[in-house]
């Protein structure tokens, strides 16, 4: 698909930001379990924490293709990083389309430069793929709502400074999902366990828990009930997001390999030289095309329309592809692969973690597969 100049010009900012100031940091916050709040300030500074901001509340306000190359040049990089940018930008944008005058105007300038960073909480221990199931209740109490339960899987958890926060308003009617603005230093808000994860382990994900946390009610964002329909409309986007990550990701592990198998010899010949090598790359090459090519389809779809279908569709694949190429661009690499000498390990362990979070590879089948039946 052609890129407009501007388009062009965006993915050279980005990529170009990636390799010289994300790839030196990535191995020790990766290390550490630690987030580099410094690359994040960087990015705001490149306007890229205000991608879903409307201008005149001072964002960048990019497209959904724009966005979508935007996620694949940084995840090319750092996934983690990735993964904080477009949870930032769930949260903008559900304040940008719930919420109303007062709710923009007090929060969308401060995030589209960076701080407060934000946090969308809808999963719960007991709700992952089914979010209707959720335990959290926000109890209407005069003119405040208090909120009782916990969050779980929470991207942004400790750093951020407001949570977009999914509750029932009664725990025992699953049509009450409402969504509501939480500022992180509400009372009866804390940060629970951070996650010990087996990838993606400079992002900061943790648990969220309300007891008696008391917002107004001016701060619910939908009507009563009407949270989930909400909840689905941003996520389409945010699944073109992360196939577009996926793809960045992929792309990353498909160029190691391609340098490896160049430089690597074997029998007195580059290992490229040898079929089964060849043909493998030949493969990731094509499979990373394709995903490339669905995640932006995608985002052209949905500029229009929501495109459930076309965002599963890429989400399923790229992050699918993902795991499958870095998977053989370990098995390239040899035991070396297998060391954190290499860039392609971290890859191994970071790729699982797109075919799970905002819908597994079998929610993305179901959403399809209901479009098929209609």
């Amino acid at each position: 698909m052609e890129l407009t100049d501007q388009q062009c010009m965006i993915r050279e900012t980005v990529r170009e930001f990636v390799d010289s100031e994300v790839r030196d940091r990535v191995a020790a916050a990766d290390e550490r379990q630690e987030f580099p709040e410094g690359v994040w300030d960087e990015l705001a500074a490149l306007d890229f924490t205000g991608l879903t901001v409307p201008t005149e509340y001072g964002g960048f306000d990019v497209d959904e293709l724009t966005y979508s190359i935007i996620n694949e040049e940084l995840a090319r990089g750092h996934l983690a990083l990735a993964t904080a940018l477009s949870v930032h930008c769930l949260a903008t944008s559900c304040i940008r389309q719930f919420g109303d005058d007062h709710h923009r105007e007090e929060w969308l300038p401060a995030m589209a430069g960076g701080r407060p960073v934000g946090a969308f909480a809808l999963s719960e221990p007991h709700a992952g793929s089914n979010p209707a199931a959720m335990r959290t209740e926000a109890r209407r109490d005069g003119e405040e709502y208090v909120i009782n339960g916990t969050k779980q899987w929470i991207t942004n958890g400790e750093r951020s400074g407001v949570v977009v926060l999914f509750a029932k308003t009664d725990t025992d009617d699953r049509n009450t999902v409402t969504q509501f603005l939480v500022p992180k230093d509400t009372p009866g808000l804390s940060v629970g366990k951070k996650e010990d994860k087996l990838g993606l382990r400079a992002s900061d994900t943790t648990t969220l828990v309300f007891d008696d946390a008391r917002v107004p009610v001016e701060n619910r964002l939908t009507a009563v009930g009407r949270g989930l329909k909400a909840a689905f409309s941003v996520l389409t986007s945010g699944r073109v997001a992360i196939a577009s990550q996926a793809v960045g990701l992929a792309q990353a592990a498909l160029d190691d390999a391609i340098e490896y198998a160049n430089n690597r010899e074997q029998f007195d010949q580059p290992i490229i030289d040898h079929q089964a090598v060849a043909h493998s790359l030949a493969e990731m090459q094509t499979r990373v095309q394709a995903g490339r090519l669905l995640a932006r389809d995608a985002a052209r779809q949905n500029e229009d329309d929501v495109a459930p279908m076309a965002a599963s569709m890429a989400k399923y694949f790229a992050s699918e592809t993902a795991c499958d190429v870095a998977s053989e661009a370990v098995q390239i690499h040899g035991g070396y692969g297998y060391t954190k000498d290499f860039d392609v390990e971290r890859y191994y362990r970071d790729a699982k973690i797109t075919t799970i979070y905002e819908g597994t590879t079998n929610i993305q089948k179901d959403i399809i597969a209901r479009h098929l039946r209609e």
